[in-house]
């Protein structure tokens, strides 16, 4: 699975329609309203890199008031949550 964190700026006075179109799209998983310079952050998770040129430019860049995307995509994932279940692994509780 591919990762990639989208940093958006909008429109200010539609934040939280953009940000509800953005989520209810196909590839984001979730959808951040953030301070500082973006207004949002999508959590973009596709099972190729071809498929955020779908998700990203074809799809979030063409929702209405968002002006711009900046994408980062992920090498690898680090969790609490991953690291507690690896050192679970094999032991009987």
């Amino acid at each position: 699975m591919i990762t990639a964190i989208v940093l958006i700026k909008t429109r200010t006075d539609r934040i939280p329609e953009i940000a509800e179109e953005i989520a209810a799209l196909e590839g984001v998983s979730e959808v951040y309203s953030v301070t500082g310079a973006h207004d949002l952050i999508a959590i973009v998770r596709v099972p190729r890199h071809d498929d955020l040129a779908a998700v990203i430019p074809g799809r979030i860049s063409k929702v209405p008031g968002v002006e711009g995307t900046e994408t980062h995509t992920a090498f690898r994932a680090y969790s609490q949550h991953d690291l507690q279940a690896a050192f679970a692994i094999g032991l009987d509780a």
